[in-house]
């Protein structure tokens, strides 16, 4: 038995017209089309559904019964045509997000919120890498949208300009230099650090920056989040360095004092990647112009 959607359609309209005539005007083809379709439809079924007057057309019990299956039936099939043209159109997809931890601790939240606002639809997954291996993620296509601090990781992506934040220095509020309102990289180096894990781009720029100055860090412990960093910092056991807006509601809250930080590099820029904007679903693009927008 085969019931194709037409003749679900066609059927529906004689009923709703009372005549095979009207029927056929309205769904603009020949009456006897229309007569055609409707016999096959009955034989495939093996049940009369129509009883015909000169008057026209009426539903049998069975035909009753059909015409609100097929209702359902073609509304059902109208959502699959709506639900696939929102993919095909990008508005229902699932876009990957790898960002690191100053994108995802300052932007990220407010900015995917609103998005999701304008497209409910879209799905966003997001994961909190270091730079690296954000960059190295969407060239290999395991994410289809990156956010890194400026900086050379070795793949060929186009970068689009994000936000700028700044890097500031936080120490005990009992520590030698929590009387001071700025302090350079170097007179740093005679403390202790409580730094980030290996590879994170802050820590890449404290190891190349002491480096410059042929001295070494004393990093002392490594944390995996900010606030582990603030909490270990109020501990004492180290001074530690991370974005100022980061560090805003750490300072008011923690028994932790912030510094100026005065070198170049202490102003740093963030960065959309992708593989190819062209290349992107639309979700991707579309979430991809919405940060660039901000």
């Amino acid at each position: 038995m085969h019931l194709d959607p037409l003749s679900l359609r066609l059927f529906i309209a004689v009923i709703e017209e009372g005549t095979i005539a009207q029927a056929a005007q309205r769904c603009h083809i020949a009456a006897s089309a229309v007569s055609k379709r409707l016999s096959e439809l009955e034989d495939s079924l093996q049940t009369s559904l129509l009883e015909r007057t000169n008057k026209g057309v009426a539903p049998t019990a069975a035909g009753v019964e059909l015409l609100q299956l097929a209702r359902s039936a073609l509304n059902e099939l109208e959502q699959v045509n709506v639900r696939m043209r929102d993919f095909a159109s990008g508005l229902r997809d699932h876009v990957r997000v790898f960002a690191n931890i100053s994108a995802i601790t300052q932007f990220l939240p407010r900015e995917i919120s609103t998005f999701l606002a304008s497209y409910p639809q879209v799905q966003v997954h997001l994961e909190e890498k270091i730079s690296a291996h954000v960059t190295q993620a969407v060239a290999e296509n395991a994410a289809d949208i990156g956010i890194i601090a400026r900086g050379l990781y070795g793949q060929a992506l186009e970068k689009f300009p994000y936000h700028s934040d700044e890097l500031i220095v936080i120490t005990p509020s009992q520590h030698p230099l929590s009387q001071r309102q700025q302090v350079t990289f170097a007179e740093l180096l005679d403390y202790d650090f409580v730094g980030l894990h290996t590879g994170s781009a802050i820590n890449m720029q404290l190891q190349k920056a002491a480096s410059a100055l042929e001295r070494q860090i004393k990093l002392r412990m490594q944390v995996t989040s900010f606030d582990a960093l603030c909490l270990m910092v109020e501990a004492g056991l180290g001074i530690g360095i991370l974005p100022k807006a980061v560090a805003r509601p750490y300072r008011a809250t923690l028994g932790i004092h912030g510094l100026e930080l005065k070198e170049p590099w202490a102003a740093r820029e963030l960065l959309i990647c992708v593989r190819s904007y062209e290349a992107l679903p639309r979700a991707a693009r579309l979430l991809v112009d919405h940060l660039r927008q901000l």
